[in-house]
């Protein structure tokens, strides 16, 4: 398996020959060359630079390589250890840190692994920044420091902590409120980060009756950790079982947040972020940003508000972050469960989706699936087409958009991919920036039109 270098950082898969998927050699590689551009930014060789991990089973090597790595370029190293994407992103504001990596692969299965950079503010890296950490990476012009120029670690072993307390301090979580609806939930952390993070931050919201589901970070995945239906039915089982009020599920990094009903229905990923932003804007009414693969609901919920808008950004964190920034958005996200709040961080961070969300049920005292109600239902249907060396993705694409720009009743957005919007649905296509596919995802009032859309839009490929 080829290295992924993209907007999402330097993933690929653990084992094989050199060249072969993520190596030793590559952490190397890509360590050096992001801290020679964190250096080159500031000025300076002696750079400050966060450092933490998801549980995957390739994690405390990797972290090895980098760390070493970044004390051979002479960096100070904040080592948070077992801790979670937003976690770590935020241990860069706290530490007034030139930059961060995140090691792990997300969603994906416990053969991959990852670096994710982060910038200063502890974001991610643009476009811009992450094609010179490529060009360096590739001409090799870096220096190691001298013997006497070496950088040094320190370990930060309350990152965690530190994060649920500034989750905790937020004005618009009512911890009190929590505490006296007397929630019952169930948790799957996929054996991950998560497991450390959640049902502490619960503990500490006041709900005193956790069930927990794969919570000890052993990195030895239960089951596919891409929270989605098909991969939840043990949680969903145990909702119903164990008469509680939701479940919580996070994926391994902990930054990506699903949501299941107490009847042990999937509430919808795409439905974390619309009944967050629901209940912030109900309080501080503002505009808010999805990615083009998001649901239509975002949008129809914020109309619902006087003087808020909405706006789509090409998908990815930093594309969606840019967005908001632009638009003053107070609340945004990604439609598979990311949910994006600036009054705490720009991140996709589970822990103040959680936070959000049992608040809302808190005070709006009724059922999470009474809450799905209050919504419009929309359906996306998700499909993938394997990449192979004869497809000519781009001019594929290209044909597509002006086929449909022709089409009278559509409107075609071409930022990333192409999203078809029609009347009544859309259809989106797009290069995946983590996997070799094309994903194609479609959206309507209900599942048949959905496939529909998507069977339309495949016929002409």
């Amino acid at each position: 398996m080829s290295l992924i270098k993209s907007i999402s950082g330097i993933r690929g898969t653990i084992g094989g020959p050199a060249g072969d998927g993520l190596s030793p050699l590559d952490i190397v590689k890509f360590t050096s060359a992001y801290t020679t551009f964190i250096q080159q930014r500031n000025g300076r060789q002696r750079v400050k630079i966060v450092v933490g991990r998801d549980a995957r089973l390739s994690g405390d090597m990797v972290d090895r390589l980098v760390t070493g790595t970044l004390i051979g370029m002479g960096a100070e190293v904040i080592e948070t250890g077992l801790s979670t994407t937003p976690t770590t992103e935020m241990s860069v504001i706290e530490h007034r840190a030139d930059g961060g990596i995140i090691i792990t692969a997300s969603h994906n299965p416990k053969h991959w692994n990852a670096l994710k950079l982060l910038n200063a503010s502890g974001e991610f890296l643009n476009a811009e920044e992450g094609d010179r950490v490529l060009q360096l990476a590739e001409s090799g012009e870096v220096c190691y420091a001298e013997v006497d120029n070496l950088g040094s670690i320190e370990y930060d072993c309350d990152a965690i902590d530190k994060h649920i307390d500034k989750v905790l301090k937020l004005k618009l979580v009512d911890v009190d409120a929590i505490c006296k609806a007397g929630f019952k939930v169930a948790v799957d952390a996929v054996n991950s980060t998560g497991g450390l993070a959640i049902p502490r931050l619960l503990r500490a919201l006041g709900v005193t009756d956790v069930v927990e589901l794969n919570c000890d970070p052993t990195g030895h995945f239960a089951h596919n950790p891409e929270p989605i239906p098909q991969n939840l039915t043990d949680i969903a089982q145990t909702v119903a079982r164990e008469h509680c009020d939701l479940g919580i599920v996070v994926d391994p990094d902990v930054d990506r947040l699903a949501l299941v009903s107490e009847t042990g229905e999937m509430f919808g990923e795409e439905y974390t972020l619309v009944s967050v932003a629901d209940y912030v804007l109900s309080h501080t009414p503002g505009n808010t940003v999805s990615n083009l693969s998001s649901s239509r609901a975002l949008r129809d919920v914020t109309a619902r508000y006087a003087g808020c808008s909405y706006a789509a950004a090409a998908v990815g964190e930093v594309n969606v972050t840019t967005m908001m920034k632009q638009t003053n958005a107070i609340i945004g996200g990604e439609g598979n469960g990311g949910v994006i709040y600036p009054e705490l961080h720009y991140g996709r961070d589970a822990l103040v989706g959680v936070a959000l969300l049992l608040t809302l049920l808190a005070h709006k005292k009724m059922s999470m699936s009474q809450l799905r109600q209050t919504y419009p239902n929309y359906i996306i249907s998700k499909n993938r087409v394997d990449l192979t060396p004869d497809i000519d993705v781009d001019a594929l694409l290209s044909r597509l958009a002006a086929r449909y720009k022709a089409e009278p009743d559509c409107t075609v957005t071409t930022i990333d991919g192409v999203k078809i919007d029609f009347a009544d649905g859309w259809v989106h296509l797009r290069k995946s920036n983590t996997e070799p596919i094309i994903r194609i995802y479609s959206e309507a009032a209900t599942e048949k039109r959905a496939t529909e859309l998507a069977e339309q839009v495949n016929s002409q490929i």
